[in-house]
């Protein structure tokens, strides 16, 4: 099976962008199954059932979530209602929504898995150990996680707590497509960050003007994000269902 991720939908023209080219791609790589972190979906972040609904049905099989994950008011019946959509699952007890999910493709269970990390990030329940309690319980012929984190360190250290233990780890946050995608030495795909699906021309998405200004002036101001080109990254892990390993990992850039 050929399974599909995309890194980070910024606004939307990372979601017009994903839209108008995820059947290409997945006829063109003969995708199977594609998941997508959508937490910068909307224009001042997080995400709303519409555009939820819009990029499931657009090709999106499950969304992951990160740290703006309750920026929406409306993520909250969201995640309570929508099992494809899924935030990161080290939130402490009691969070609505779910850290997991287990779709069926065909005979295959696919498992997704959120985590966040916590390096320069809002301070939550350990990922290492909230991943080790899921796979206990989780069952599914493939597992896939998406660390949601800023230190590289943090998620190179999660690829090798899950080596032999998933399908595949990818990272995302970042916004920068890293060089590092491979099969680790049990078996599990991985890659540190998958990139960024929004405009071209911006500081991660955001207005490059307004960052400049922050730069120079240490004044903070609220942050824009920038239009025109986009591009959309992400990565293919080509993975063995029988097994439940990676055979080989390839990214994708496209614009």
């Amino acid at each position: 099976m050929n399974i599909l991720t995309v890194g980070d939908i910024v606004g939307d023209g990372g979601t017009e962008l994903f839209i108008s080219e995820i059947d290409r791609i997945k006829q063109e790589h003969a995708i199977d199954f594609c998941i997508v972190n959508a937490e910068n979906a909307c224009s001042n972040n997080g995400i709303t059932r519409k555009k939820a609904e819009l990029l499931l049905s657009g090709g999106a099989d499950v969304l992951t979530l990160g740290n703006h994950a309750f920026r929406q008011k409306e993520a909250v019946p969201l995640l309570l209602n929508n099992k494809r959509v899924i935030r990161p699952a080290n939130f402490p007890p009691g969070t609505p929504g779910n850290g997991y999910t287990v779709v069926t493709h065909g005979d295959i269970k696919i498992a997704v898995i959120n985590l966040m990390g916590r390096i320069y990030m809002d301070y939550m329940d350990c990922p290492f150990q909230t991943v080790d309690k899921i796979l206990k319980n989780v069952q599914a012929d493939l597992i896939f996680v998406d660390f949601h984190a800023e230190a590289t360190s943090e998620k190179i250290s999660m690829g090798w707590h899950l080596d032999g233990r998933v399908t595949a780890m990818f990272g995302t946050h970042t916004h920068v497509q890293t060089a590092d995608a491979w099969v680790m030495p049990k078996g599990t795909g991985y890659i540190t960050d998958l990139g960024m699906t929004g405009p071209v021309y911006s500081c991660l998405g955001v207005k490059k003007e307004i960052v400049l200004e922050r730069f120079i002036g240490c004044i903070p101001k609220r942050f824009e994000f920038a239009d025109g080109k986009c591009r959309l990254c992400g990565a293919v892990f080509h993975v063995d269902e029988k097994n439940g390993r990676t055979d080989g990992v390839e990214t994708i850039c496209v614009q």
